[in-house]
């Protein structure tokens, strides 16, 4: 049965390759990001994508163009939360800027799904955040990052308690160091090199986004830690 998946941070890393998975198994998707143009690339290549710009730092935004999903006769089967940011710092060195900014940004995934709630209920659907590692702990360092991290975890554990009666299901997924964009800014910051093929990659995680997605409807997959190989 084809369904419909409203992803964030598809145009590239974890994101990307969820869309892609999702539409080699032929599911109607609507990418979301940032950037217009590389939107665009990513609808050319998979074919056939609804497409929506947006900025998770304009709650206005998000408020107005996501509830413009829910309307009409499409249902939402399913809602992937992928976009991300991360900054690293000690607490002592961190401005408050760099607090509010990751914390809107990974946070955002509150107001999007609650604009795609009734869509999401109408269908029964599934809803998953791709958190990290430091949803789980935290290491120095990382406090901005890994406290919104966190706050997005006791995010979806509410969201699962209200929405279940509506059928909604819920999954974290608490990814361990990834190949992607976000994790060669990151290895930058920290003053390391950024190797590939050391890490987990997009894909890997993204059959794991699948397999929640696809799982049998007498079961729900709450949480997933997706560790490096060997580490």
């Amino acid at each position: 049965m084809v369904s419909r998946y409203v992803i964030t941070g598809s145009t590239g890393g974890i994101g990307g390759a969820v869309a892609e998975l999702l539409r080699e198994e032929g599911h109607q998707l609507v990418l979301v990001g940032s950037h217009r143009g590389r939107l665009d690339a990513v609808a050319g290549r998979l074919g056939g994508c609804e497409t929506l710009v947006l900025d998770l730092l304009d709650v206005e935004g998000i408020a107005a163009r996501g509830s413009a999903l829910a309307t009409g006769d499409s249902p939402v089967d399913g809602l992937v939360h992928s976009a991300g940011l991360a900054q690293l710092g000690a607490i002592a060195d961190s401005d408050p800027e760099s607090w509010m900014k990751q914390y809107k940004v990974n946070v955002a995934a509150a107001e999007l799904t609650r604009c795609l709630l009734p869509a999401l209920r109408t269908a029964r659907g599934h809803v998953v955040f791709v958190n990290s590692g430091q949803g789980l702990h935290t290491n120095p360092g990382w406090g901005a990052y890994s406290a919104s991290k966190h706050a997005t975890r006791a995010l979806a554990q509410a969201l699962r308690a209200e929405e279940g009666p509506h059928g909604i299901r819920v999954t974290s997924v608490y990814p361990g160091r990834t190949a992607t964009e976000m994790q060669r800014a990151i290895r930058r910051q920290e003053g390391a090199q950024y190797v590939a093929h050391a890490y987990i990659q997009p894909r890997s995680v993204a059959r794991t986004v699948l397999a929640a997605l696809t799982s049998p409807r007498d079961m729900e997959v709450t949480d997933v830690s997706v560790a490096v190989s060997g580490a």
